[in-house]
């Protein structure tokens, strides 16, 4: 994954696309910040796992940067935003439909034998296994709940 950021980074650098290189500038820093945090843990470089989940905290900080220049009128900062979530999702694998996350979510619940809110953390961990970066975990927390009632 380290290799797509980098040959993504050297295209932008030539077709000078300033917002996909400084995005994609971030996103190498967060990878080496938390390169530099594991080395401290006795790890060694982080994994594609780890990865994506640092590219769905940015998405997320970005939403949320973006939701909060639209309150303040703020709209140019705002798209700019979404521009660097777009970007970043270039890189994550395709996110499941709602109905898909919905099987997935009855057939852990199936899979892990959960019969009450008790094993939700069970049953959470198995999808963060299975679709890393695939889905919204919090929605998906939502439908499991519903299912464990």
């Amino acid at each position: 994954m380290r290799d797509r950021f980098a040959q993504s980074l050297k295209d932008a650098l030539k077709a000078r696309d300033s917002r996909k290189v400084s995005t994609l500038r971030l996103i190498q820093a967060a990878i080496k910040d938390r390169d530099i945090a594991n080395r401290g843990s006795g790890k060694d470089h982080v994994s594609d796992d780890d990865i994506t989940q640092i590219l769905a905290k940015m998405i997320k900080q970005r939403e949320e940067s973006a939701r909060i220049y639209d309150e303040a009128s703020r709209f140019e900062l705002a798209e700019q935003e979404r521009e660097e979530i777009a970007i970043i999702k270039e890189f994550l694998p395709a996110q499941l439909s709602e109905a898909e996350v919905e099987k997935a979510c009855a057939k852990v619940v199936e899979e892990t034998g959960a019969h009450g809110l008790r094993d939700m953390g069970k049953c959470m961990n198995a999808l963060k296994e299975r679709y890393p970066g695939q889905m919204d975990f919090a929605k998906a927390s939502n439908k499991v709940k519903g299912l464990l009632r």
